[in-house]
């Protein structure tokens, strides 16, 4: 959407640069610490918000920012052998310590001088931030090691001036356009987190945003299933889900005003249709892991920028003995490391496959955390539809005889430009049988093969949108029609291909494998006549006799090739 906004992308353009020229030149550090900004801002306007629609219903709201602080190491902590007046004595040492909430709102120390607001901000209002939710709060367990690092006064004003001015044209925009400010807020912080181009140590990079919505609406999560995603990042795949879900709760409450967005799907982020209860049952559905601590944080925040005010989102390496989670969720979407290896000590024991490639035991990991009946959509490397090695041909026949392997699309080279060149295809499964079931009968008896040739951008490093929705809607529209009865024409963009003859290719999944290309007869001109024309090209219409006196040159070799051919 913001692509259609010239005006924010230039000023979250201006807050990039100058972050960069104030010394923070990692984009995950200064997404880091701009994310921090931007929640210190949304705090405020929300409580201020929630303030006055308090006021107008005359229902009762106390202040995030009412009261006083004191910072966690100045709280009175009574050991074993305290007396009552040692207690005391901390408690009055702890007051010395407090801080007036209200001067830790984003519109008060805006107002400050350079080098008081950065000290204030520092010291007082980022520790406020980091203790917000209590110390039970997943939040603050994750904010711990959080460190707010805007080196230079100057550097924090100018920030703060320019997400004043990114807030302002947000609002404008929700008025005039009728967008809704939640998805509007939501969008700008989509649009920093794409700024990270540069793949993480981890073989991560984001998955994009329209490739999430098309994988969303294949799965079509539900209100009140459980949802994960085991390497999750940013949490760009639970934010599908979320949005996914509050859109169709929306429609079904009547919501007319929902417009297709750039690659032509239907949602929205706002849960305000929702009841309380609907909202309650949704927040405790998304549960993501991560291994990087600042993704885990950074999704955290995307999550609660959306308006998630409690996610589940943890650090955890769901691939090692720690991970004990089995046949949990309903839907599990992901798009795991390709490039990585674990350590062959520390893979978990339940994992079967005979390998260190990470691409394939994320696999068989999702496997294993789905529910039976549950349903996995999942990104690959296309060598997982193909590799010769036993782990590949395992993970394969586990996904054909133990899951009703649904879809296999094939995606093109560019959809992860500019971090990655490498091909891959989505794989769209449901668990049937369990780990240790006896399998009575293969799960699968038909997979729905689509070769995606454009997804709505250019394939290149700088993916532009381009005119239409390029695959995207197609896919939806033939997934959901698709019948093995009349799916059958191999030379077409999508077919069905039944198991036996997957079984005969051993387990091959790759989409070349079961394509038939068709050719084009094309007649050509007997090469003299070619040659004629060519030598007729070098020296215009010259009789038989004088062409013959030609001694050299590229003439006298046209004619020589002409004798051969002749």
């Amino acid at each position: 959407m913001l692509q259609n906004n010239p005006e924010l992308k230039s000023k979250i353009d201006q807050l990039w640069n100058k972050f960069w020229a104030g010394g923070i030149s990692n984009p995950l550090t200064a997404i880091e610490q701009i994310t921090y900004l931007l929640f210190m801002k949304r705090l405020d306007e929300l409580d201020l918000k929630r303030q006055s629609d308090a006021e107008w219903t005359g229902e009762k709201y106390i202040s995030k920012f009412e009261g006083k602080w004191i910072p966690p190491e100045y709280r009175a902590k009574s050991r074993d052998g305290d007396t009552q007046s040692e207690t005391d004595k901390k408690l009055v040492d702890g007051k010395m310590y407090e801080i007036d909430k209200r001067t830790l709102r984003w519109s008060e120390f805006k107002r400050m001088q350079a080098e008081e607001m950065l000290q204030h901000v520092q010291g007082k209002v980022f520790p406020f931030l980091k203790d917000l939710n209590g110390t039970a709060s997943n939040f603050t367990h994750h904010m711990k090691n959080a460190v707010f690092i805007i080196p230079k006064p100057a550097l924090l004003v100018e920030a703060v001036k320019t997400i004043d001015d990114i807030f302002e044209v947000m609002e404008r925009d929700s008025r005039e356009k009728g967008q809704a400010f939640q998805d509007i807020q939501g969008d700008v912080y989509e649009m920093l987190l794409s700024e990270i181009a540069t793949a993480g140590k981890n073989g991560q990079f984001r998955t994009p945003r329209h490739i999430i919505k098309l994988m969303t609406e294949l799965v079509q999560p539900q209100l009140g299933h459980k949802i994960a995603d085991p390497a999750c990042g940013s949490s760009g795949f639970l934010l599908g889900a979320y949005q996914y879900i509050v859109t169709q709760l929306a429609i079904k409450a009547g919501t007319t005003n929902l417009l297709p967005d750039e690659d032509g799907f239907v949602r929205t982020s706002v849960a305000a249709a929702l009841t309380e209860k609907a909202q309650a049952i949704l927040a405790s559905s998304l549960w993501g892991y991560d291994i990087d601590a600042t993704m885990v944080r950074l999704g955290l925040m995307n999550l609660m920028m959306h308006g998630i005010d409690e996610p589940h989102i943890d650090y955890k390496d769901t691939l090692s003995k720690s991970y004990t989670e089995e046949a949990e969720y309903d839907i599990v979407m992901a798009n795991p490391p390709f490039t990585g290896s674990i350590d062959k000590g520390d893979i978990n024991e339940a994992l079967s496959l005979s390998t260190t490639k990470t691409e394939l035991l994320f696999v068989e990991n999702i496997y294993r955390l789905l529910k039976k009946g549950g349903t996995a959509c999942v990104i690959v490397p296309q060598g997982v539809l193909f590799g010769s090695g036993g782990a590949f041909k395992t993970l394969r026949k586990i996904l054909i005889e133990r899951c009703e392997l649904k879809a296999v699309i094939a995606m093109p080279s560019g959809v992860f430009k500019p971090y990655a060149g490498v091909s891959t295809a989505i794989l769209l499964f449901t668990k049937v049988w369990g780990p240790l079931d006896k399998v009575a009968q293969p799960a699968t008896e038909y997979v729905w093969f689509y070769d995606m040739c454009a997804d709505g951008y250019s394939l290149d490093d700088r993916r532009t949108k381009q005119e239409g929705y390029g695959d995207l809607q197609d896919i939806v529209t033939r997934y959901q029609a698709r019948y093995p009865e009349t799916d059958t024409d191999r030379t077409a963009q999508c077919f069905m291909v039944p198991r036996a003859d997957i079984e005969a290719e051993d387990y091959d999944l790759s989409l070349s494998r079961y394509k038939q290309d068709v050719f084009e007869e094309v007649h050509y001109d007997p090469p003299s006549v070619i040659l004629d024309r060519l030598i007729q090209a070098e020296v215009g219409n010259v009789n038989e006799a004088d062409l013959a006196k030609v001694q050299s040159g590229i003439v006298r070799e046209l004619l020589e090739l002409k004798g051969m051919v002749g």
